[in-house]
């Protein structure tokens, strides 16, 4: 047998295995994705097509639903509510975690692996035993419904994520770095500042990209400590829910979740390849 004749099935089988993991990649796509098509389609759709039995896939689009409720619910404050409480929480958790995960992996502290591991534990506390605490604190100091107090609720489950994920990255990189730069003049806040947090941009951007999608679409600490002025998305989906006696209205909780959602389909377009550079770069290292 030539080698030519031995190499052709090898191909023709590797061609055969990416179109599969073509397809399956498809099928999963399709799965995942599909409740979020429905919802999209649901929130154009008329009240009595919306309950039709079979479903129904044609049907006169309509924006009576998004007009409606828009204007009754003050959907946009809202919206602006969350894009501020998710910037700010995600850009002080990046600050403050960053340099928190620096020092576990590079300043030599007794125990700084367990004690990492013991911040990062905290995340599983019920997010119910913190929110009571903290509206009583909140209420205490005069600072209920207000943003700031959202944005220092949210950095309390954030900063111990972005703390982990930040410590595993800056442990990858060569420690010659900084004590580079040190020889060269810097203090440890110059090398991490000038050196460290250049070549680590990828992985903080994509961290910071996650840490305002989690903060984006948190409910508890939002219907306990806000009640008007800085209420978020997820409490006004949530008063969707329940304020009707005789089911959910549908047609504004998929307008309103469509709302929700296309604004972080186009924050994550806009940001794909930072946060693939991230992922890889990550993947890489680590």
């Amino acid at each position: 047998m030539t080698a030519a004749a031995t190499v052709a099935p090898q191909r023709v089988r590797s061609q055969l295995g990416h179109r599969i993991r073509i397809i399956a990649g498809v099928l999963v796509s399709v799965v995942f994705l599909f409740p979020v098509y429905w919802m999209v389609l649901t929130s154009f759709k008329n009240q009595v097509d919306i309950f039709t039995n079979p479903p129904t896939f044609l049907f006169t689009p309509t924006l009576e639903t998004y007009i409606e409720y828009m204007s009754r619910a003050d959907v946009m404050r809202r919206l602006a509510n969350t894009v501020i409480v998710a910037t700010g929480a995600g850009l002080l958790s990046i600050v403050v975690g960053s340099m928190a995960g620096y020092a576990l992996a590079r300043v030599r502290i007794r125990g700084a692996a367990t004690f990492g591991l013991l911040i990062l534990l905290s995340r599983g506390v019920p997010p119910i035993a913190l929110a009571v605490p903290m509206f009583l604190v909140a209420r205490k100091l005069g600072l209920t419904d207000k943003h700031i107090t959202l944005i220092l609720a949210y950095s309390t489950f954030l900063i111990p994520y972005v703390m982990w994920l930040m410590r595993s990255f800056f442990l990858s990189l060569p420690r010659e770095l900084e004590e580079s730069a040190m020889i060269d003049g810097c203090s440890r806040y110059g090398a991490f500042f000038k050196i460290i947090v250049p070549i680590s941009l990828p992985g903080l951007l994509s961290t910071l990209i996650f840490s305002m999608i989690l903060a984006w679409e948190e409910l508890l600490f939002a219907l306990v400590l806000t009640n008007r002025h800085a209420t978020t998305i997820p409490v006004a989906i949530a008063g969707i829910a329940g304020d009707t006696v005789n089911g959910a209205n549908w047609g504004a909780l998929t307008a309103v979740g469509t709302i929700t959602v296309v604004p972080v389909v186009i924050f994550a377009l806009m940001v794909q390849k930072w946060l693939i550079k991230g992922l890889a770069e990550g993947a890489t290292k680590g």
